[in-house]
């Protein structure tokens, strides 16, 4: 840009605002600009406009380490960056750690966009954060998006999901079936209405049964005890998410209730724990290569184009039938 600004005469500050299209400059002066830049193959250094716009070529990820699904995405996210170009910075929450430090953690470092995978803050905060860098939020529907506003989401359809599991059990020929959710964690909102919806559907409004949880195996296996507490087992347990079918699958062998045998368990997502040969889980995958490659061109895009705007990418769900199903075989009383 110096170069062409001394051949042409002219400040590098004029040559920038001609070469980003900007008014402040006579025809006459624009197209010697253009054509002294043409003629000695003048090239924009993109990441020195990002960085002189405050930005960088880095994607400030944030994550939960003890998701071994978001595990999975931070695994495909770095190859789908570098692919393009950009680095990763990885920032961790944990139960002592908010969101938001999380978030002003990265923003120190200049990230010029965020990935959030599975964030529980509400839609506020992200509204917020979008205002101070863009943001793709993995992982979770986010109501009323504006399309004014640089934040995206990336998720799996939920609701299909969860009717895929429902229809499938219901077809085994269950109709005990508990849905242990996921609290307040990502998705679980949607998970719990989709089961709802879904037994209706298959006229099993009365064997409705939601029991609290969350996302991890402690949740599960408090869910399992209860449901030993209980008068009766259920026939099939539909899990929030697959830490929390393990923590299930784990009481109710250590109790001696065989599975599937006498009751039948779904997870959800599909972590590389739930294919291990002897967990062996149904569950409904989702697409951890997809969902990060997604997330990552999403968030690019935003950094690269200050046009582009909200989006919130849907990707379809896939039931994966394993060993912990089948049909009922006999009473599910202890």
């Amino acid at each position: 840009m110096a170069d062409v600004a001394e051949r042409a005469g002219v400040s590098r500050t004029l040559v920038s605002f001609i070469l980003d299209g900007k008014p402040g400059a006579s025809e006459e002066t624009r197209q010697r600009v253009l054509a002294i830049a043409a003629e000695i193959g003048y090239q924009p250094d993109s990441a020195a406009r990002l960085l002189a716009q405050g930005r960088s070529r880095t994607l400030g990820v944030m994550t939960d380490v003890r998701q071994l699904f978001q595990a999975e995405l931070v695994t495909h996210i770095y190859p789908a960056a570098e692919r393009l170009g950009y680095e990763v910075l990885l920032s961790a929450n944990l139960p002592d750690r908010t969101e938001g430090a999380v978030v002003d953690s990265l923003l120190s470092h200049r990230c010029g966009a965020l990935i959030l995978l599975g964030p529980h803050e509400d839609p506020d905060f992200f509204r917020d954060v979008a205002a101070r860098a863009p943001v793709v939020v993995a992982c979770r529907r986010l109501p009323d998006l504006n399309p004014e506003t640089p934040l995206a989401t990336v998720r799996t359809n939920d609701t299909k999901g969860i009717r895929q599991a429902v229809d499938y059990l219901v077809g085994l020929g269950h109709r005990a079936i508990h849905h242990v959710d996921g609290g307040t964690d990502p998705g679980s909102a949607d998970r719990r209405k989709a089961y709802r919806a879904a037994m209706r559907t298959h006229g099993l409004a009365d064997e409705v049964a939601v029991i609290p949880g969350a996302h991890n195996e402690d949740a599960g296996a408090a869910a399992a005890r209860m449901m030993l507490a209980g008068p009766a087992l259920p026939t099939a347990v539909l899990a929030g998410n697959d830490r929390c079918a393990l923590g299930i699958l784990d009481v109710f062998t250590r109790a001696g209730v065989a599975v599937p045998q006498q009751v039948s368990l779904v997870g959800y997502d599909d972590n590389r724990l739930s294919e291990n040969p002897r967990i062996d889980l149904t569950t409904i995958h989702q697409d951890a290569p997809e969902i990060a490659c997604r997330a990552v061109e999403l968030a690019v895009s935003m950094v690269a184009d200050d046009t582009a705007r909200a989006a919130d990418v849907v990707l379809e769900p896939t039931l994966i039938v394993r060993g912990t199903t089948a049909a009922p075989r006999m009473s599910a009383s202890r």
